[in-house]
């Protein structure tokens, strides 16, 4: 039996996975919020719990759940046995001894806006995060621009400039913004990092909802490096990027090693508890948490 089981690790094939769950428009029922507490870890049940805004609580959910999601079906590991820990930076990972077998499968998730992002990949470091544009809450473009200012590097600032009305800078702001954050989220460094330190030229400068853009570069330090980095817009306000690590060369195909980009698929609620297995009894006091919380904040309804 164990050398059976040995056997079915070397044939488990790991694919590089992109999804994107819409928790901005998901309205859960009561039976669908107390079945997705049941089905992650009690720790992470309760810090979600904690978060005042309906519309955050959902986002972090369905990181989660797109977490266990993955692991349950590309790794094979029952829903019920994941255990996942948050590194000191907070990135999250699988613990425990069977961890051990899976060290090459890297993942990330990022939340913001109206979606939930995930890309993974079986042999290189990735990261991955997702930037809706929008106005700031409080002031001006200008004034966001100003108070940002040193998070960009001159250069960075001239394509940001460069295009033709407040809203398209803005956009562009945030393309540039998710770049930066898919790197620093891919090395795992977190926060205290100097951004100034690298600088995106983006390509192309327009891009199409539905279509995977591979032709962005970076320089770290002011010297180019080998990372790769995949665009994609999911609608007219969110720009996803996912940062990859140098690609090993691949033995068996070595003329087939580098991705040209992978589209993202589109979870439907059914699609993200498809491998679930509750691990703990529905609590019904979880859904009146959720049910009293305003969805966001006062000043962005009033921007709606």
């Amino acid at each position: 039996m164990v050398g059976l089981r040995a056997a079915a690790c070397k044939l488990l094939i790991m694919d590089s996975i992109r999804w994107a769950f819409p928790c901005g428009s998901w309205v859960p029922t009561r039976d669908e919020w107390l079945l997705c507490a049941s089905c992650v870890q009690p720790e992470e049940k309760h810090r979600i719990g904690q978060f005042v805004f309906t519309r955050d609580a959902k986002a972090a959910m369905a990181g989660r759940l797109l977490i266990r999601k993955l692991i349950a079906e590309q790794l094979q590991i029952p829903w019920d046995k994941i255990l996942l820990q948050r590194t000191a930076k907070g990135k999250p990972f699988l613990a425990g001894d069977i961890s051990a077998q899976h060290q090459t499968y890297n993942f990330n998730v990022s939340h913001q806006g109206d979606y939930a992002v995930l890309a993974a990949e079986p042999e290189r470091q990735v990261g991955i995060d997702i930037m809706k544009t929008d106005l700031p809450g409080s002031s001006s473009i200008e004034d966001f621009f100003r108070i940002m200012k040193r998070q960009f590097t001159e250069k960075e600032w001239s394509s940001i400039r460069s295009m033709r009305s407040d809203w398209t800078q803005l956009d562009m702001f945030y393309r540039h913004w998710a770049l930066k954050e898919s790197f620093i989220k891919a090395i795992g460094v977190g926060l205290g990092f100097n951004l100034q330190r690298i600088e995106f030229e983006v390509s192309p400068i327009n891009m199409e909802i539905g279509n995977v853009y591979t032709e962005t570069k970076m320089w770290l330090d002011e010297e180019e490096e080998q990372w790769s980095f995949e665009e994609a817009m999911l609608d007219n306000q969110h720009h996803v990027a996912v940062a990859l690590g140098e690609a090993k060369k691949n033995q068996q195909n070595p003329e087939n090693e580098i991705s040209t980009g992978i589209s993202f698929t589109i979870l439907s609620f059914e699609d993200l508890i498809a491998s679930a297995i509750p691990m703990e009894p529905k609590d019904s006091s979880y859904w009146d948490n959720f049910n009293s919380k305003q969805d966001v904040p006062f000043r962005q309804r009033l921007k709606r």
